[in-house]
Formats: structure tokens, sequence, C-alpha cells
């Protein structure tokens, strides 16, 4: 049975926690909502203490955000007092996006507020260096997730004392599949008196459509997500009392716990878009509406490389079909796949009519991993054969050429010198088609394919290992799958702008947007003429126009949407992101120029990028004087390498401390955050909790004789339950040990009045006072007001329960052809459980809110674990997961918890053993 423990990563728009570590001399440590501490004697002696109540109160927590034209500025506010009769250390922690710039950090205590400085990352890197030769300690960044970085400070608080962090960060929104989106994770720890979450959009071109929603919405909260919306303006709001915030009443645990997003788009009349100038500085967004796509021609150059072996490969293949079905018919496709051997599906590229892709699908299952990585030969290989069918015309005149190159390692056959390939793939090129480069896990070197996509009109992506690589892929994909104007060229007037972005585009796909700043630095705006020229599926794309000179006192005097000089801040922002980008290409001048610039407009508009940091000094202690607090910005680069060593990075030197989703303690282990979790069970049983964002599993098994039930979900709140029956395979040999799996699964929810009763022959549905039984055979679809129902030809059902649940229950079946006996058995899947109860328990409920856990002392395949204040040895283990591929099933390593899972389960196996299935 695999319980899997999932992570949904979204574009962060903001993430703040607060959380408590050890006293001042570093001998207590607080461990929140159980109200209870530790004393710690060495990294694996602990004895736990209890408290009377909590040591820190954190009354108020505020998110203030204001969008004006796609440039979000967001505030985060949380003020704390320190209940405790001693100083000890708070501490402030943030989830930011990884494209956004801190601008601003400041802490106030006693009524001294302590400023963070913005200064050159050397300069800031030597502050940091004599504070640790001192034996003190500093702030930190470090990559959260794939999309994310952490922002992390603490100070020591005196007695009755309290503290106000405020960090400022600034973000131009990404228009990607149609939309943007601000997403704002908030973990407070406990009720709070002030909280409150507050976004202010502005958009002169009109507001097409906007939504709220948060993962933690009950029922009862989600009238108070509060939306004010007129043509140019929306206000939303979010701010539940302290009682709306308990998970009981009287409770000390909170239900605010999770992500509060908000989707928008803009109106789109003009296919001219939107020019505003604001200030001295213009902006121009660009996306026309109702285009039609242009055809593309995409060679896929796939690794099958003996590093591919497994997971990957068998992701790579089923994300391979699913883009190949997406193929328009006047697409054109080719696959090249790469070993240390150069093998194409066709010598030339075909076009995507239904039986060249049905063909292709089925070469795309026979893919299988081997040999070494030649990297060069292949991507040259797709680069011949575009430049051949162009050359013999065979190709539509207007359409986009694209090479897509997937990878999980370095170059090991062939030429392995990564600047010889890079200018070879260039020279070969020619301008003529665009490279996009997807590095697949951490074994690959990011800034080589980076550099790669960007000398060729592409661009990058990391491909995390985990079980949503497939929709990773897709998801891609999707972005570039659809090229609507080619070579596009926006031009202004020559003697009336300067320090202009980027300009020229090679291609805009739909569901994005272009956008394009600079100064205007002539007095006559009202007759600034944009042009843009492109080319379309069928003729060149020409438009022109005036911009649209928006008076920002006069439209808004209220100002609540306006924040001072957005339109110069946006286009800073813009210019350093684009000098960023390309800091490693070209000449080494010609890098040290743009860096230099970037430098340069980083430190006059107080932004932390890559080339600089924050200096936060913090107040004097009685051990000595304040020690600084340092914020960097992660390169994509230096993200990965932190997640080969294992999570934090920060500013060359080793941490000093572990976080502990709001917690911390001195032990240099990692942890993992605590995240909503989505647990199945399946197999001879296996449980699985699996982690994507930290690439890694929890497993174990549960053994016991055939005819025993187990509970697997309760939630009293809700009266949902999931208990399973064991039974036993036929035995091969007298002695030979009994292979156990689920039989029967016994499904109720009281409140919606349903009961199911699955077994390996039937299935058996009470709803509403109706029953009637279903047969794995039948394929069939049932939609109620409370229940969607569907069972498909794979022998899987799938069951919604509105504002409950989302499960699925597979029936498999195993054979032993050498015996020929069979066994069905069946696999419980849930698929959405955000709208159960913080009670939710049971073998598989349990996991579902979460589990912290660390390993260390890792030899071979055995470790150490440390969950649930238990020191456990585990094993590395490979684990079947059916929820993706119900017929082949695909392997997922984790660390193995033996004796039923002893340690890692609340109590004993037994404990979950019930008397029947209702």
């Amino acid at each position: 049975m695999s319980g899997l423990w999932h992570l949904r990563l979204l574009l962060l728009w903001g993430s703040a926690c607060l959380w408590l570590p050890y006293l001042a001399q570093g001998a207590l440590v607080v461990s929140g909502p159980s109200n209870s501490f530790q004393e710690i004697s060495g990294s694996q002696s602990m004895r736990q203490k209890r408290s009377t109540s909590n040591l820190v109160e954190v009354q108020s927590v505020v998110v203030d955000c204001t969008v004006t034209s796609r440039f979000a500025h967001s505030v985060m506010t949380t003020e704390a007092l320190n209940l405790a009769n001693v100083s000890q250390e708070i501490f402030f922690e943030v989830d930011l996006p990884k494209t956004a710039f801190i601008s601003n950090f400041s802490m106030e205590i006693e009524g001294q507020v302590y400023v963070g400085e913005v200064k050159e990352k050397e300069k800031a890197k030597k502050d940091y260096e004599k504070a640790v030769s001192s034996g003190q300690t500093a702030g930190l960044v470090k990559a959260s997730g794939r999309t994310m970085e952490k922002f992390s400070v603490s100070v020591n608080i005196e007695a009755t004392g309290s503290v106000t962090f405020i960090l400022t960060y600034e973000e131009l929104l990404k228009r990607k599949k149609g939309h943007y989106e601000i997403l704002t994770r908030i973990k407070p720890e406990q009720p709070v008196q002030d909280f409150e979450i507050i976004a202010d959009i502005y958009e002169p071109q009109g507001i097409a459509f906007i939504e709220a929603t948060a993962t933690f919405l009950t029922n009862e909260l989600l009238s108070l997500v509060e939306k004010t919306v007129t043509d140019t303006k929306a206000h939303i709001s979010f701010s539940p009392t302290l009682e709306q915030q308990r998970k009981c009443p009287g409770c000390e645990s909170t239900i605010i716990d999770g992500d509060f997003i908000i989707k928008y788009d803009v109106r789109r009349k003009e296919t001219l878009g939107e020019v505003q100038i604001v200030n001295g500085y213009f902006v121009h967004f660009f996306a026309p509406p109702d285009l039609p796509r242009i055809p593309k021609n995409v060679v896929f150059v796939i690794d099958r490389s003996g590093s591919m072996s497994g997971t990957k490969m068998a992701q790579t293949r089923e994300a391979l079909k699913a883009i190949l079905k997406d193929l328009h018919q006047e697409d054109h496709f080719a696959l090249v796949i790469f070993d240390d051997e150069i093998v194409t599906w066709r010598n030339s590229l075909v076009k995507a009519t239904e039986k060249n892709v049905s063909q292709a699908i089925s070469y795309v299952k026979t893919i299988r991993d081997n040999g070494a990585t030649d990297i060069n030969a292949a991507v040259l290989r797709g680069v011949r054969m575009l430049v051949k069918e162009r050359k013999n015309g065979s190709l539509p005149e207007r359409s986009a050429d694209m090479i897509i190159l997937l990878t999980d390692g370095m170059p090991n056959q062939g030429e392995s010198n990564l600047t010889r390939i890079q200018e070879n793939v260039r020279s070969a090129v020619g301008g003529k088609m665009s490279v996009f480069c997807l590095g697949f896990g951490n074994d690959v070197d990011y800034s080589f394919l980076d550099v790669m996509s960007k000398q060729n009109k592409g661009l990058a992506r990391r491909i995390f290992v985990g079980s949503d690589a497939s929709l990773q892929l897709q998801g891609f994909y999707d972005e570039v799958s659809s090229p609507l104007l080619l070579e596009v060229d926006l031009r202004y007037p020559d003697n009336a702008v300067d320090f202009l972005t980027k300009n020229q585009y090679t291609q805009l796909f739909n569901g994005s947007e272009i956008v394009v700043a600079g100064q205007v630095t002539n007095n006559d705006p009202e007759h600034f003429l944009v042009e843009v020229f492109a080319k379309g599926p069928e003729k060149d794309f020409e438009v022109q126009g005036k911009a649209h000179v928006e008076n920002m006192d006069v439209t808004f005097p209220e100002k609540n949407y306006i924040f001072g000089d957005f339109s110069e801040r946006l286009w800073a922002y813009l210019t350093i992101q684009q000098l960023l980008e390309n800091s490693d290409v070209g000449t080494q001048e010609e890098k040290d120029a743009r860096t230099a610039k970037a430098l340069d407009m980083s430190l006059r508009y107080s932004f932390v990028t890559p080339v600089t940091s924050m200096v936060v000094t913090k107040p004097e202690t009685e051990e000595g004087s304040g020690s600084p607090l340092i914020a960097d910005k992660l390169t994509e680069d230096q993200r990965q390498k932190a997640e080969k060593q294992g999570g934090i990075s920060r500013a060359g030197a080793p941490h000093a401390q572990s976080k502990l989703h709001g917690l911390s303690r001195g032990s240099p282990k990692q942890r993992a955050p605590m995240f909503k979790s989505v647990a199945d069970v399946d197999g001879d049983p296996h449980f699985i909790i699996e982690l994507p964002e930290r690439h890694d599993a929890l497993c174990f098994n549960i053994n016991d004789e055939p005819g025993t039930i187990f509970n697997l979900v309760r939630d009293p709140k809700s009266g949902f339950v999931v208990n399973g029956q064991i039974i036993g395979k036929e035995k091969i040999h007298p002695d030979a040990k009994v292979n156990t799996y689920f039989g029967r699964f016994g499904i109720n929810h009281k409140k919606l009045g349903l009961r199911l009763e699955v077994s390996t022959q039937e299935i058996i549905v009470f709803h509403d006072g109706k029953n009637f039984k279903l047969l794995w055979s039948d394929v069939t679809s049932i939609k109620e007001i409370n229940m969607e129902l569907t069972l498909a030809r794979n022998c899987s059902l799938t069951v919604t329960l509105r504002h409950s649940v989302k499960f699925e229950v597979i029936r498999h079946t195993k054979v032993w052809k050498k015996h020929q006996i069979h066994q069905d058995y069946l696999g419980f899947y849930t698929l959405d459980s955000h709208h159960l109860s913080a009670l939710v328990h049971g073998l598989l409920g349990q996991f579902y809110h979460g589990v912290e856990f660390e390993v260390t002392d890792q030899k071979d395949s055995n470790a150490v674990m440390y969950v649930k204040q238990k020191t456990l040895n585990v094993t590395r283990h490979w684990q079947k997961d059916f929820s993706r591929n119900v017929t082949d099933g695909e392997n997922i390593q984790c660390w193995f918890v033996s004796n039923n899972g002893t340690g890692l389960i609340d109590g004993r196996a037994s404990d979950y053993i019930v008397s029947g299935l209702f």
C-alpha cells in the first residue's frame, strides 16, 4: 500500500511563518502547538518536558499586496510578544517567489527600528565572515522547493518584550496559460488576534476575471473572502476572527495553514496592447487577443542513457505520449533518441497526422535506457534534420522551428567539452530555430543547458525528480506548444525613449505576454507612436498606435491602488532581470558590463538580487555586540548545488541550525516542513509517504492474518471512514509465507449519506436511500448533487464527494505464470483530502496533514531517522506506486521503516484493527 505525500508546487507570492527555537542559552526548545519543550543533551539524546502555556504570542499577521499594472508590491508584517520570564530567540520566516526581489526589511524592538541595507554581495560577505569568525550567527536565504526561496531572520527578545518584523518584496507578475497568479502561503502556527490578507489590484486595461480561494478554506471560512470588483480595480480581503481561526472551540491550534490564491486576467480589446506612460516611464503590455496559432516543426531529442533508467524513463515515455497526442495536424515532428548512439524514429520530420502520431506513440513505448550520453551528436542530428527539411521546402514557410532536448546527465561520450558543445550547436543553428533544454534531476549541469538555450533563442527549465515529473514535462510543453507570432519587433520613437528593455522576441506563445519598458525623454507623450511588426501564420502582422498617458492622481485620487513610482520600479526590475539572465552569454567584456550595470541598478533601487545582499545589524545582547543578518538571492545554479548538498545555501558557510515548520533547535540535521498530503494504499501491503519537494519518501508494510480489518481513514467531523480487509494469496508451497493484500474496502460518509462496499468482484453503492451494484467489467459515470462516480475500463473507480474528499480504488490482477495462479487485490488512492478536518486519523489519515522527520548517519542503504521524538533505523527500499500507471506502476525510492511501521505510525498497527467494514 502506498500513502503518497504529494506537494502541489505553484508559483508562490509569499509565505509567512513565525517560529521559536531555543531559549537564550540554547538549553530549551519550544515545540509549538503541543505546548511542550525539550531539554537537549547531544544530537540524539532528548528529554521532553511540559510547559503550561505558549511562550510566544503572535499578535498580528498582515499581508498587504498592491498590484499596479502587473507590478506587485507585497508587505508582510508580523508582531510577536515574548511571554516567557526569560529572554529568548524569535525567528521570522517567509517563503517568497524566487523571481521576486526583496526591497526592504526592518525589525522594531522596544521602539528601536533596525533597517536592512542593500550592499554589493562581496562587501556583505565580508561582514558575514567577520560575524562568523567572532562566533556570532547570521541570517540566511535558502532554496525552498522548486519555485520559492526562504527568508529567515532571528532576534533575541527580552522577557515580556515584543518585536515587529516587516518584509517588502516586489515582482512583475508573469502571465502563464492565460492568467496571472498571486499565491500567499500562511503558517501562523496559532490563532492570531489581528490576522488579515489584503490585495488591491489596479489594471487600466480592465479586469476580465478574478477569483480567490485557499487550500484551507472550509465552508464556514469561504464567506469571509470578500471581493469587490469594478471595471479597472479589485479589492480582496480575508480577515477571520480569533475564534474563526481555531480548529475547534477553545483549541490553541489554527486552521489557517496553507495557500491563499488569487488568479486574474485583463481585458484585451486592441491588437496593439496597452501602452502606459506614468511619471516619465512607459510600459507596453503586448498579448493581442484571438490570434490564430502558427504551425510548429519540433524535433524531440530524448536522452535514454543508463542514468535515465527506471522511473525517469517511464515518466518520459508517459509525457511524450501525451505531448504527441497534443500535436496539431498542421505541425511536423521528429524523434531523436540517444545514448552513446543516435537513433531516429524516421529519417525526416513527418506531419502530425493521426496515423503518424499513433505510430510514434507505439515507438515511444519501446524506448529503453541504455549506454552513455552523447548530447553533442544528438542535438546536431536534430538541427540537421530541420535545416534539411527547410532547404527542401518540406515545411510550411510560416512556421516555427524548435528543438526540445531532455537530458538528465553530463555528456560523457563523443564531444564532452561543454563550451565546444555550445559553440557547435550555436554555429549549426545559425539563429534559424529555437533550442529548449530540459534538465532532469540534479546530475545535469543546468548552467550549461541554460547558456545553450539562450544562445539559440530558447530557454531552459529544470525538471525535478518526483512523481509529477511527467506533468512537469507536459506543463513546459504546453507553454511553448502554440506560437502565435514569430520575430516580434516592438518599436518606439528613437528620439523619445531611452534605456529600453528587450524589445525583440523570437515568438509570442498563446497565454503569455510580452512586456517592454523604458524611460520617456521628450515632453510630448501625446504623440508617442508605438509600432509592432511580426510574422503571422498567413500574413505579416503590423499594427501601430499611440500610448495612453495615465494620470494616477486624477484617475485614482484615493491612491489605494497606486504605490509611488511603480512604473520606474517596474522598468528597473525588468532591466535588472534581463541583464542577469544574459550575464553568462557573450564575450567576457559583455558579461562584465551587464553584471556591473545590474549591480549599479540593484543598489540604486535597493533590490536584493544575485549581485547584492541585504545586511541587517541585530541589536546588542548580553553576549556582545549585534551580529549582521545576511539576505542573499540565489541563482538557479546555486539552488541546484544547494539541493545536492542537502538543501541550505548560506553565504558560503555551513548552517548552524535547522528549521522545523515554525520551530528550531540546535541540531544541524535536515528537516521536512509539514504540508498537506495525499495517502494511498496498494500492493502486498505497502504504504508510501512521498515528498517530491525533498525528492524523498517514507514507506512501511503492514502484515497480519487474512481477514483482519484495519481502519485506514477516520474523520470524526465529517463522518468519513475507510476500513480495509486483508486477504491472503494461495500458498504455492505448504511452508511458504502467506502474502497479503487488501481485498475489500468499506467506505462510509455519514453526512452525505453514502456507503460503498468494494471487493475484487463487485462494487455496491448505497446513496440517499438508493442502492445499486456495479461489476469491474462495467464502464459508467454517475453524477449527483453531492457525489460523482466514474468506473473506467482499466478497473479504476474514482469517487468525488462534494466539499469533502476525492479518492480512487483500483483493482489489480497479479499473475504467476509459472504456477498458473493469479491474485485479484485492491489499491486505495486519496486524490484530494484538504477538506477533511485536522482530526482525521487512521493508518493513512494521520499523514494527510504531514509528518516531520530527519535522516542522518547514512551509510550505503542504511541510515538513522528522527521522527515523532523517536530514533529509528531505516533502509533504502524501492516500492511500487500505481497512482499514475495502473498497469505497470512506477518504482518509488523510499526510507523503509520495518516492524509494521513502528515509530512512524502513531501507536502500534494492532491499534488500528476494527471489528467490521462499517
